[in-house]
C-alpha cells in the first residue's frame, strides 16, 4: 500500500510539472517565433531603412545578425518540439536530449545578449555614419541602384517633417544638385516626384531626423534585448522543471528496474 501511495505522489508530481513544462515551453517556443520573424523582417523587408542601409556595400552587419537570429529561432523552434514530444511520451532520453539543447541554447542567447551590448554603440556609429553617406550621394545618377535608400530617406522626412541627420545645413555637402540652394523636395509639403527642388527656406522642415532616427534604432534595440532576456529566464525554469521530470519519471514505476 505504501508503495502504491509513493507512486501515487510521484504520478501526481509527474502531471503537474508537465503541465508547467508545456505552458513555459509554450513561451519558449513563442519567443522563438518572434525572434524568427524579427530575422526575416531584417533579412527582407526592403521597407526598413535599417536593413535598405546596411544591406549593399562592404557591410553586412544586418545580413549576419539576422542569419544568426533565424539559426537560433530555429534552434529553439526544434527544442521545443522535442520539450512538447518528451513530455507528452516520457521517455527518458528526450527530457535529456531536450535539457542538453536548452543549455547550449541558454549559452548562446548570453552570447548574443553579450554581443548586443558590445556592438550597440558600434552599430550606432556606422547607422549614423550610414545616413550620412546616403545623405551625401542622394541623386547621383551614377548611382541608381541606391534609389531604394533615397525614397526610404524621402518618406522618413515627409512623414515626420524633418530634414536630414541634424539638420537642413547638411544638405548643403550634397553635389549632385544643380545649383546650391536646392533641397529634396521631401524636406517639404510638396508632392513633386523628384529628388531635388528650388524652395524658400522658410517652407523647409527645419529639425532633423536624428532625434526620430535614434528613437527607432533604440526601440529596435530595446525590443530585441527584451525578447532575449525573457528567453534566459523562461529557460532557467525550462531547465529546472525538465530536471525534475527526468528524476520523477526514473522514479515512476512503470522502469521495471525500479
Amino acid at each position: 500500500f505504501k508503495t502504491e501511495n509513493r507512486r501515487m505522489k510521484i504520478r501526481d508530481k509527474i502531471v503537474t510539472q508537465k503541465y508547467y513544462l508545456n505552458v513555459f515551453n509554450g513561451i519558449f517556443l513563442a519567443l522563438g517565433l518572434m525572434l524568427l520573424t524579427f530575422g526575416l523582417w531584417l533579412l527582407f523587408d526592403r521597407n526598413n531603412l535599417f536593413s535598405v542601409l546596411f544591406s549593399s556595400g562592404k557591410n553586412q552587419i544586418v545580413a549576419y545578425f539576422s542569419y544568426m537570429l533565424l539559426g537560433i529561432g530555429s534552434v529553439i523552434t526544434f527544442t521545443s518540439a522535442v520539450g512538447f514530444l518528451g513530455s507528452g511520451m516520457e521517455i527518458k532520453c528526450l527530457p535529456v536530449t531536450y535539457m542538453s539543447f536548452q543549455i547550449l541554447v541558454f549559452v548562446t542567447q548570453m552570447a548574443i545578449l553579450v554581443l548586443i551590448f558590445m556592438k550597440k554603440e558600434e552599430v550606432y556609429n556606422q547607422w549614423n555614419n550610414r545616413i550620412d553617406e546616403v545623405i551625401s550621394e542622394y541623386g547621383n545618377e551614377s548611382l541608381a541602384e541606391q534609389e531604394p535608400v533615397w525614397n526610404i530617406l524621402n518618406a522618413v522626412q515627409h512623414n515626420m517633417e524633418c530634414c536630414g541627420r541634424y539638420n537642413v545645413t547638411q544638405w548643403e555637402r550634397n553635389e549632385n544638385k544643380e545649383n546650391s540652394t536646392q533641397i529634396p523636395c521631401s524636406c517639404t509639403k510638396s508632392s513633386l516626384k523628384k529628388w531635388f527642388c528650388d524652395i524658400p527656406r522658410d517652407s523647409i522642415y527645419s529639425m532633423g531626423c536624428e532625434e526620430y532616427l535614434n528613437t527607432w534604432f533604440e526601440n529596435n534595440v530595446l525590443i530585441l534585448t527584451a525578447i532575449t532576456i525573457s528567453l534566459l529566464i523562461t529557460q532557467i525554469f525550462l531547465i529546472t522543471l525538465t530536471r525534475q521530470l527526468f528524476r520523477n519519471i526514473r522514479k515512476n514505476s512503470i522502469w521495471p528496474n525500479e
